[in-house]
C-alpha cells in the first residue's frame, strides 16, 4: 500500500484498535473500526457482491447490511483513507477492550441498514462511544 494514501494517522502512523476509518469513496465516505493486525469491521449490504466496495445507490437503498471483518486493504482498494476519531471532543471512547469484544460479536451478523437513521458511520461509532452518530445525514 502507497504511504501517500494514509493520512490523519496517530503519532505512530498506524491505526490502533478501535480507532475509526474513514474511507474516501469518490460520493460519499464509508466507516469501519480497526481491530488490528490489518483488520478492520464495517458493514456492507446483504446483497452487495463485492464485500466492502458500496456502491452509492446500492447503500442507499439496501436496507439489511451484513457485518464483515476484513482486511483494512482489501475494503480500501485505491481510494484513500484516515484515522478519523472525529467524536472524541464529545463523546469518550469506550475502553479498548470493550469495543473490541463488542464488534467481534457482531462479525457475521445481519443488521438493519438505513443510509438516514443506522449506517455504517452510526454502527462504529456506536461500538466505539455506545452512542450511533452520524455527521454525513446532519
Amino acid at each position: 500500500m502507497a504511504p501517500s494514501r494514509r493520512f490523519n494517522a496517530n503519532e505512530d502512523g498506524y491505526a490502533q484498535p478501535g480507532d475509526l476509518i474513514e474511507i474516501l469513496r469518490p460520493a460519499y465516505q464509508h466507516w469501519a473500526l480497526y481491530l488490528g493486525d490489518g483488520y478492520i469491521i464495517n458493514v456492507t449490504p446483504v446483497d452487495d457482491g463485492a464485500p466492502g466496495t458500496m456502491s452509492s445507490a446500492k447503500s442507499v437503498f439496501s436496507r439489511k447490511a451484513m457485518v464483515r471483518m476484513q482486511l483494512l486493504k482489501d475494503v480500501v482498494g485505491e481510494d484513500k483513507y484516515r484515522i478519523n476519531n472525529k467524536y472524541d471532543s464529545h463523546y469518550t471512547p469506550l475502553p479498548v477492550e470493550q469495543i473490541i469484544a463488542c464488534a467481534e460479536s457482531y462479525i457475521d451478523t445481519e443488521v438493519s441498514y438505513d443510509v438516514l437513521g443506522s449506517n455504517c458511520e452510526h454502527f462504529v461509532t456506536m461500538l466505539r462511544y455506545g452512542k450511533p452518530v452520524s455527521s454525513q445525514v446532519s
